[in-house]
């Protein structure tokens, strides 16, 4: 019951880091990151080979050997996940593309970087992945495996604070303001004087950034990375979560992510088996589209809404309203007169 317990908590702030990062990007800049995983992936690839030290008379094969010591994995996998951002969205952001396409090109670049991992052993050891990750503080603590699980689960609560807290801070300040305006309108946006390519690319970064720090603890607490791990449909989870949670709530996508991950996910895993094998698996998996459906109809906004934000002289602020914020109309176009007032 224990190890059910502290593995369920843990996954569940890797997963509220996942729909932060998400959230972020999507519920706030409106950007569509259908290749999300791509950016958690690397960070856990690129933490695990710095902690591995280097592959030669290894059973591993794998680039950019280094042994290098706590928390630098961590730092590099999080610096990781943000360059890949950086130039991705340098690539496909500052393009004059439609958000769907963007989004589909995302996609497509998350399924051919895992078809580029299988077939090149030499780069992270191919379909096989990364085993034997070091983790952090186990040689020091001398723990035993249950007694880790809970230090890790206290380790992720502390880490998972200091995310919230800073991603609050800076969604309510004016920069956040700013990208729920691009969120609502690009258009009116850059009117009013927001570098609107400029913005989408730094949130892109923060939040591949954020991406690459829950892949690289997620590394380092199972002690491997495999391909396996990040399959292009385990975005469709995290951006379930966020969508049942309530897009532009960072709460509402702590919320999601206990929800769905976790719930239909983790916790599915610790019980017995029935009917044929591969069954519970494909029933998980039906149960999250049905809630995403569900909520959909009955909840279009989430569990949790964005709520309306108001911000005051002398840095005071308040929430006027736990309804979910509507976009003012967009003025006419050139196609379209103004009305007489």
């Amino acid at each position: 019951m224990q190890a059910f317990v502290s593995i369920s908590l843990v996954y569940l702030g890797i997963y509220a880091l996942s729909a932060w990062s998400l959230n972020l990007q999507y519920g706030y800049a409106g950007i569509i990151n259908f290749g999300w995983i791509v950016f958690q992936a690397i960070g856990a690839y690129i933490a695990g080979v710095t902690a591995l030290g280097t592959s030669s008379g290894s059973f591993q094969t794998y680039i950019l050997g280094a042994r290098l010591p706590f928390p630098l994995p961590l730092l590099m996998g999080t610096l990781a996940g943000g360059v890949l951002a950086l130039v991705l969205g340098a690539l496909i952001l500052t393009r004059r593309i439609r958000p769907d396409f963007q989004a589909v090109i995302l996609l497509v670049v998350s399924i051919i970087a895992a078809q580029v991992v299988i077939a090149t052993p030499s780069i992270f050891d191919g379909s096989n992945g990364l085993s034997n990750i070091p983790k952090p503080f186990n040689g020091a603590l001398h723990l035993s495996d249950q007694g880790y699980q809970w230090f890790y689960v206290g380790w992720m609560a502390v880490l998972c604070i200091i995310v919230f807290a800073g991603l609050q801070w800076l969604c309510r300040t004016s920069w956040g303001r700013a990208l729920k305006a691009v969120r609502e309108d690009e258009t009116l946006a850059a009117y009013s004087g927001i570098n609107v390519p400029l913005l989408r690319v730094v949130v892109f970064v923060i939040g591949g950034a954020i991406a690459g720090f829950s892949g690289a603890l997620l590394a380092e607490f199972l002690g491997t990375w495999s391909p396996d791990a990040w399959n292009f449909v385990e975005t469709f989870v995290v951006f379930v979560a966020v969508y049942v949670g309530g897009r532009g709530n960072h709460v509402g996508a702590l919320l999601g992510a206990f929800l769905v991950p976790v719930v239909f996910g983790v916790m599915p895993s610790f019980l017995p088996e029935f009917g044929y094998p591969g069954l519970s698996a494909n029933l998980e998996w039906i149960v999250i589209a049905l809630l995403w459906l569900v909520t959909f109809y009955l909840r279009p906004a989430g569990i949790l809404p964005e709520r309306r934000y108001v911000a005051k002289r002398g840095g005071a602020s308040s929430s006027a309203s736990m309804r979910p914020t509507t976009p003012s109309p967009a003025p006419p176009t050139m196609d379209e007169p103004r009305t007489a007032s």
